[in-house]
């Protein structure tokens, strides 16, 4: 495969890589080279192990909460593994392994950074989980999660309240009204696609971010117009 445009990397590049990354020696060494695979590259990409592999990062997560925080109840166990799961958090996983180099990208999308993309790099973490599911079964894909996840789950006491939530609290304790959302912007290529969103509190105040996702950027939006409301 030529990742990146870059060099050549043989089939015992990549196995030697999964070995070392996951702890887990290759079964079948297609699935992995599938996970890797965009759409630019190839028809059979990685699409469907991203649909298994987010199952897969939801149980195994799920499971985990439930253990390490065994007096929360469900709203805040919920909220911990909403902002877990994300995949901005799946593709911050994806760089720290070193998922760039394996790539398999078509020219295009080489040439527009898909490379550096969230969505790309995301998609990728959850596709590489599917294939380590598969090739292994449940305990090395839960066991990976846990050792890339560890920091991340044992980062804070308290269950994080996400921006949406919290700016619509405020918005009922204030008597405001409801926040609304709306795109206002999309740009980019499709496989990396940057949209802007405006959220308002009726006449009273609003604010905008930029995500390479809708739902990234209504979270990036609602955490700055909560900045600018809360004293």
């Amino acid at each position: 495969m030529e990742p990146n445009g870059a060099r050549v990397l043989s089939d015992s590049d990549l196995a030697a890589w999964i070995g070392k990354t996951f702890d887990h020696r290759p079964n079948d060494l297609a699935l992995f080279e599938r996970a890797l695979t965009h759409g630019s590259q190839a028809a059979d990409n990685y699409e469907r192990l991203e649909f298994l592999g987010d199952r897969v990062l939801g149980l195994a997560v799920a499971e985990w909460l439930y253990a390490t925080f065994a007096v929360e109840p469900e709203g805040a166990l919920s909220k911990r593994l909403n902002a877990l799961v994300t995949g901005a958090v799946c593709a911050e996983v994806a760089r720290g392994i070193g998922v760039q180099a394996y790539l398999r990208l078509g020219k295009q999308a080489r040439d527009d950074g898909a490379s550096e993309s969230d969505n790309v790099l995301g998609d990728v973490m959850e596709a590489l989980i599917g294939a380590l599911y598969l090739d292994g079964g449940y305990a090395p894909a839960r066991d990976f999660v846990r050792s890339a996840w560890r920091a991340r789950v044992h980062a804070g006491t308290s269950a994080p309240q996400h921006p949406k939530s919290a700016l619509q609290e405020w918005a009922a304790a204030h008597n405001r009204k409801t926040p609304t959302y709306e795109v206002i912007d999309r740009a980019g290529p499709q496989h990396a696609p940057r949209f802007t969103v405006r959220v308002s509190l009726g006449s009273f105040a609003e604010a905008e971010a930029s995500g390479t996702s809708k739902q990234e950027a209504e979270t990036a939006a609602a955490a700055a117009l909560l900045a600018r409301v809360q004293p």
